[in-house]
């Protein structure tokens, strides 16, 4: 067991450093100057060098890859063009938002998806199965900016039931921030069930048509120990990747729906440091983003040698 952890935690180095490579690169090699967006249409020419000065960009490429990864391994983002902060900073300061957002909206994605997958697995062919299945195409056929939007009319401005839009910290009190995020993790929640109930009755179709499950129901195992003991217990593996898949995927999804409901998280930062042009910010998101989808990958490995124990091996 041990050596399977280590052996995946050290399988996550090559992921980073490829990422860090890409992020590097698409920031600077992207067209046009930076220097010269950043310090806007009106800057004279000895602005627009000096701030390449300052951000470094005079030196050679090789020269500022190996400098930005130094800083990175002391744990430095870079420094904000705007407000002179650390981007580090910036981002943690912004990420309570949005892993509340994160968390609580894959917690629905699982609580709405994995039920309904294994009745429409249990009823296949039905007409159960077949409005799980439309329920399904339905969700992740409209956007989250939609669905946001008809829950923010009607729940909000219509029946007046939750805030219309913003963020309660947690430490204002579990209500107050649990109302806040039951709109934009329901909309969110929605859209990633929809891809989550699928991947479930698919699998769980499979699994009950193995012959342990046949045994199982000649030994006289009710219904419910067949289902969560036998087939889910069986099927999990798959299931667990698509939630890690749809983790990853809910980073981009946070970015808009965070727009939607004014919510002030790292979605938001985001966004105000493309439209203000601050690239060591948009840089620094970016590869924290993928840091996250990397680390979320390696948690599901890990998990399945707690489904399957022949993994370890």
């Amino acid at each position: 067991m041990g050596a399977y952890v280590i052996k995946r935690i050290l399988a996550t180095i090559p992921v980073l450093l490829v990422v860090a490579v890409v992020v590097f690169l698409l920031i600077n090699l992207a067209p046009g100057d930076p220097a010269a967006i950043m310090a806007g249409d009106e800057a004279r020419t000895e602005d627009i060098e000096r701030l390449r000065r300052h951000l470094g960009l005079d030196r050679p490429l090789p020269v500022r890859f190996i400098d930005w990864v130094g800083h990175l391994a002391r744990g430095d983002l870079g420094t904000s063009i705007l407000n002179n902060r650390p981007v580090l900073g910036l981002i943690l300061q912004r990420i309570e938002p949005t892993a509340s957002l994160a968390i609580l909206s894959i917690v629905i994605a699982i609580a709405v998806a994995i039920p309904l997958g294994i009745i429409a697995a249990w009823n296949s062919g039905r007409t159960i199965d077949r409005a799980v299945m439309i329920f399904a195409v339905a969700a992740f056929s409209f956007p989250v900016f939609l669905i946001g939007y008809v829950l923010m009319f009607s729940l909000s401005l219509h029946w007046r039931l939750l805030p219309v839009q913003g963020y309660s910290a947690l430490s204002s009190g579990i209500e107050e921030w649990l109302s806040h995020l039951i709109l934009p993790s329901v909309a969110l929640g929605l859209v990633f069930s929809a891809l989550l109930a699928r991947m479930t009755r698919s699998t769980m179709i499979e699994v009950l048509n193995e012959d342990y499950i046949r045994t199982a129901h000649a030994k006289g195992l009710t219904t419910i120990q067949i289902l969560f003991r036998h087939a889910l217990t069986n099927a999990a593996i798959p299931i667990v990747t698509t939630i890690g898949v749809a983790f990853a995927a809910l980073i981009g999804g946070v970015v808009v729906t965070e727009s939607v409901f004014a919510i002030p998280g790292v979605g938001r930062l985001t966004i105000e440091a493309v439209l203000q042009r601050d690239y060591p910010v948009v840089q620094g998101v970016v590869l924290f983003a993928a840091f996250a989808c990397v680390m979320v990958n390696l948690i599901i490995d890990l998990s399945y040698t707690f489904f399957d124990p022949r993994i370890r091996y």
